[in-house]
């Protein structure tokens, strides 16, 4: 992953508004109005995902810049990775269960809390476009395995082959041993979870993954459950996570973050938060991965993990900016 240093928010347009002169002179009240300013002034559109994902940030702003709405932004953006082969851990070319299948899990969710679902479905190249489907023409959340299949086939979506050589080769590879041992940041981990604001203030999120490599069959983690993987609420913000999903399931993270920052906190603050709270149940045993990213009304960022190695990337009128992630575990 690339790193960088956190992006910081311009405030020079705001400060712009009060005369250099008086700042210079001390007056108070004009100091105390720029304040008030740097803390109130908006940064949307955005959209912000985790991990270094440059060309899914770059599409999603396209949608953005060009006054799309939030929710077809996030979902072309993770379509991107979904089908990028290259990208071991969503969409075509993930790592496949024990058995060898390619089993992909994804959810979407928009502004009126309106959510769709999928669940471990096999021969689907985009499964956040099917959860979308899920939600817009089901009366139904989730859909999961060859229900889910069916629902795709039956909107149009056409079966591929997910497993790909480099995938399969890997497989027969850890065949020979069958140890299951995650890989912090590498074999386990890089669900991409996308939010976005448009132009009219309105928030969408999509998450996407192939779960863990060499997953029991059947496997789900937190990825296509509503306010675990995934939460938005559009008068607060939305949070997205990445990692072990066992352990976001077990605090439903980021609907947490979400109900944190509705409290007062900013997303840096609710991330560290929510983060600790899996640290809390797993003292003395956090030789795993979690991160989380979320984004404020306000269009204010932030992100947090456990171990050091993850980053996010967000993209707005300031920059496209990969930002290393504050850690628990110092590197």
């Amino acid at each position: 992953m690339k790193r960088r240093n956190f992006l910081k928010n311009s405030s020079a347009a705001a400060a712009g508004l009060i005369s250099t002169s008086v700042i210079a002179a001390g007056d108070k009240k004009n100091r105390s109005e720029i304040d008030t300013a740097k803390t109130t002034q908006t940064t949307t559109p955005i959209v912000i995902a985790t991990w270094d994902v440059s060309n899914a940030t770059a599409k999603a702003w396209e949608v953005l810049r060009k006054g799309g709405v939030a929710l077809d932004a996030v979902e072309q953006g993770v379509m991107v990775e979904e089908a990028d082969v290259e990208n071991q851990t969503v969409g075509k070319g993930g790592r496949p269960d024990r058995e060898g299948r390619v089993t992909l899990d994804a959810c979407i969710m928009d502004k009126d809390s309106n959510c769709g679902a999928v669940l471990c479905m096999q021969n689907i190249s985009h499964p956040i476009s099917v959860a979308r489907k899920v939600m817009e023409d089901t009366p139904h959340v989730m859909l999961a395995g060859l229900g889910a299949e069916q629902f795709a086939y039956e909107k149009g979506f056409k079966k591929e082959d997910l497993l790909t050589e480099k995938s399969k080769k890997e497989w027969l590879e850890w065949k020979k041993t069958s140890k299951y041992q995650p890989v912090i940041n590498i074999e386990n981990h890089d669900t991409i979870g996308m939010l976005a604001i448009d132009k009219n203030g309105d928030i969408a999120g999509a998450c996407t993954t192939s779960g863990m490599a060499y997953k029991i069959s059947g496997r789900v983690g937190d990825s296509p459950i509503i306010g675990a993987g995934l939460f938005i609420d559009n008068q607060v913000g939305g949070a997205t996570a990445t990692g072990v999903g066992e352990e976001v399931v077990r605090t439903v993270g980021s609907f947490l973050i979400v109900e944190l920052m509705r409290q007062g906190k900013t997303p840096q603050q609710a991330c560290e938060e929510g983060v600790n709270r899996i640290i809390e149940k797993n003292r003395g045993k956090l030789n795993f991965q979690i991160g989380f990213i979320a984004v404020n009304k306000k269009g204010e960022t932030g992100g947090y993990c456990i171990q050091p190695g993850f980053s996010y990337r967000t993209y707005n009128k300031d920059g496209h900016i990969n930002t290393p992630s504050k850690s628990h575990i110092k590197a």
